[in-house]
């Protein structure tokens, strides 16, 4: 019995300090229990993870006017991804148009919409650069006062995040990713057409633009979150510095440690991918989760990817689809020397590393949706973990219906022949 009622006060004595620690600032803690019984508190939550499995909570701002609508009967924090939907603070005015490059194809699709976003919704339109350096764009003499009143900008050069309402798609699924590397930050709706190859990504059909695009416009529109990854790269300075000794002998050595370091950082939308570049021995790296190292990767490579990325380059390595609504990070090897290295999903709020290993014959490579593909060397590191800043991709209808409408769609899912029902004579043999 004596056993049983310590228990019990020691259960609600813990009771009332958890309510009080999240209740309360630490003066106040301090003025009601005291120093002794505040590092007893401290030693109940050293324990405990500094970091939500369930991820960041994701940013609901999208730009500098839009925001996600708030759903009153969600449960706790977690809102239902399908009462996820747009509304706008102020009504938009400014738009992003972004075009595939060098697509004869999408010269028209891409005139006619400008034209009506500038004429008819006075909509202050802005284009890249380079998309207006096309010849068949800036040789039209009847666009150009459309073009007049353009806003440019450059990739890398300009800032545009603060700008920027929303944006619109014009050509593939990766027409969306380069739309994601532009943000670095907290991203503006976006509405992908399908004008590419595969669409998995690009739900809205081109032939009835006008209705779709004043319809977001207007506001009230399902959306879907589409998870990035936060990766860091750091880099070991390989420049060598010469100092000359007390003897006076040339000494050659890479830079002090505190400046020799490069750090990188990326946002990715789909996956980041680590490879053997050129070379024909096995890549070997070490796979580090939240400080441990989990497994070493000997093969072609391996792919870090987010539930939108899993349909991508992870699905054609042997990987599970993950609807982009599931808080998760899968890791997919490329070709594993072992016959029992699958794929995993891990939750999205550890942090994983990537270092070569040290038994490692050659370097590897690593690229970002596709983009930005740097060697890793000894010494280098790469940090993925999730990012607080996901894409507000819009939906044609929702966010279950249009991921499995781009499986059907794009990928076949499940497409076989019909097998034929048996009739009842032939159920008899």
């Amino acid at each position: 019995c004596v056993c049983v009622c310590v228990c019990v006060c020691v259960c609600i004595y813990i009771s009332k300090i958890q309510e009080i620690h999240f209740n309360e600032s630490l003066g106040e803690r301090k003025q009601r229990f005291g120093t002794s019984e505040h590092v007893f508190l401290s030693v109940i939550y050293c324990f405990r993870r500094n970091q939500s499995l369930h991820g960041p909570s994701p940013v609901t701002t999208f730009g500098p006017k839009a925001c996600m609508l708030q759903n009153p009967q969600a449960v706790m924090h977690i809102q239902d991804p399908a009462s996820q939907r747009l509304t706008w603070n102020k009504p938009p005015k400014s738009v992003l148009v972004i075009k595939k490059i060098q697509d004869a194809s999408l010269l028209q699709p891409f005139k006619e919409l400008c034209v009506f976003l500038t004429e008819h919704k006075n909509m202050i339109v802005y284009v890249e650069k380079k998309v207006l350096a096309d010849p068949a764009i800036a040789g039209d003499e009847s666009f150009g006062t459309i073009i007049q009143k353009f806003c440019t900008f450059r990739e890398d050069l300009d800032d545009i995040s603060n700008r920027v309402d929303f944006i619109i798609c014009l050509g593939g699924d990766g027409t969306l990713l380069y739309a994601s590397s532009l943000f670095q930050e907290s991203v503006p709706p976006v509405m992908a057409f399908h004008l590419g190859s595969l669409g998995f990504l690009t739900p809205f059909s081109f032939e009835t633009y006008q209705s779709q695009v004043t319809q977001i416009i207007e506001g009230n529109t399902a959306i879907i979150l589409r998870s990035r990854l936060r990766v860091r790269v750091v880099k070991e300075s390989r420049e060598k510095k010469a100092r000359v000794d007390e003897k006076g002998i040339l000494i050659m050595s890479n830079g002090d440690s505190e400046g020799s370091r490069k750090a990188l950082q990326y946002q990715v939308l789909n996956e980041v991918v680590v490879d053997r570049g050129p070379s024909s021995y096995l890549s070997n790296v070490d796979l580090f989760l939240d400080g441990h190292l989990i497994t070493t990767v000997q093969g072609d490579g391996v792919i870090v990817s987010t539930p939108t990325g899993s349909t991508a380059y992870a699905v054609a390595a042997g990987a599970s689809m993950i609807h982009p609504n599931v808080p998760a990070i899968m890791i997919t090897p490329i070709c594993p020397h072992s016959l029992s290295f699958r794929p995993i999903v891990v939750p999205a709020g550890v942090e994983l590393k990537i270092m070569l290993s040290r038994e490692a014959r050659n370097t590897a490579w690593v690229s970002f949706d596709g983009r930005k593909r740097q060697e890793i060397c000894h010494g280098d590191s790469i940090t993925i973990t999730t990012s607080c800043f996901p894409v507000p991709s819009i939906c044609f209808r929702d966010p279950v219906n249009d991921w499995f409408e781009s499986l059907a769609q794009c990928l076949h899912w499940n497409v076989r022949k019909k097998q034929n029902y048996l009739s009842s004579e032939e159920d008899e043999f």
